[in-house]
């Protein structure tokens, strides 16, 4: 996978996540993430009740279509309700999980009117954590007849646990899996068995999370909640190490789980050019080989 590609733009922030963002500032938040060399764009229908898919497909509409890759999830439809409570300024619209054959290409076929193309590269399993029979049983089949007709180039799942996706990757032929926030410098409890497991499949990993919510980006908080007194800790000792080395702990967060040969693309959310810019920059900052050895430590 060529370097462009190797980081992603995470389009949930561009759904209001935990806050709102205007259609200006989520437009020029993709066109700074264009013009700085990405080229791998995330989105689903639960970012926003469909907000971020539609920013998404407006901002990249007349681009070259063969110059980016872009994924959607299904697994969730949407229907008249309210919008997730961690998304402000998303329309009145409720996510409600689907895993049938049907939802997945009713699913899919709504997305692609939202973004407004004729296809998505990569379509993701949706958090099927309580649904995982069904999803195996009936998402994924539908996943796989989709690929087989052309219709999207690589199927996979997206999951903030690695146990189930090991399950997808050992009983299917998944393409890929996103893995949000379980492997990164703080948890690396996926880099055990899910990775490479992975490798072994030839199945490209998409680690996303990889700042834990914001408890390795100078923040209190890890997987959305108050930092357990360990886990804060660990991060406290984590940037020590990376301050005698004189390098942000966030460059070493981002950096870190490409460092495993299963790992193809890191998927990093932002809301402003301002946040593009730095995470591009944190991502190219050379990064000593003796300060990586300190942290496998």
């Amino acid at each position: 996978m060529s370097r462009r590609r190797r980081l992603g733009l995470g389009c949930a922030p561009l759904g209001g996540l935990f806050a709102e963002v205007s259609a200006d500032e989520a437009r020029a938040t993709i066109d700074r993430a264009w013009e700085s060399g990405v080229r791998l764009f995330d989105t689903a229908p639960l970012y926003g009740s469909g907000l971020s898919e539609r920013r998404v497909g407006e901002a990249l509409r007349d681009r070259p279509r063969d110059e980016y890759v872009l994924s959607t999830k299904v697994g969730r439809l949407l229907l008249p309700g309210e919008p997730a409570a961690m998304f402000h300024g998303a329309p009145p619209a409720a996510a409600l999980f689907d895993f049938t054959a049907d939802g997945i290409r009713r699913s899919l076929q709504e997305s692609l009117a939202r973004l407004g193309l004729d296809r998505v590269d990569t379509v993701l399993i949706h958090d099927p954590d309580d649904h995982l029979d069904q999803a195996l049983a009936e998402a994924y089949p539908a996943l796989e007849e989709l690929r087989s007709e052309g219709v999207v180039r690589q199927i996979g799942v997206g999951m903030n646990q690695w146990q189930a996706l090991a399950r997808f990757v050992r009983e299917t032929d998944v393409d890929c899996v996103l893995v949000a926030g379980r492997y990164t410098l703080l948890d690396r409890s996926a880099g055990d068995e899910l990775l490479p497991l992975c490798a072994a499949r030839g199945c490209t990993v998409l680690a996303a999370g990889v700042f834990n919510s914001g408890i390795l980006a100078n923040g209190t908080t890890f997987d959305y909640a108050p930092a357990p007194p360990e886990q804060a800790a660990r991060a406290q000792a984590l940037a020590a190490v990376c301050a005698r080395w004189e390098v942000p702990l966030k460059a070493a967060a981002l950096q870190f789980p490409l460092r495993h040969p299963a790992v193809g693309s890191v998927v990093v959310g932002c809301r402003s050019p301002a946040e593009v810019d730095e995470d591009v920059g944190l991502f190219g900052l050379p990064i000593p080989a003796g300060l990586w050895e300190e942290l496998a430590a």
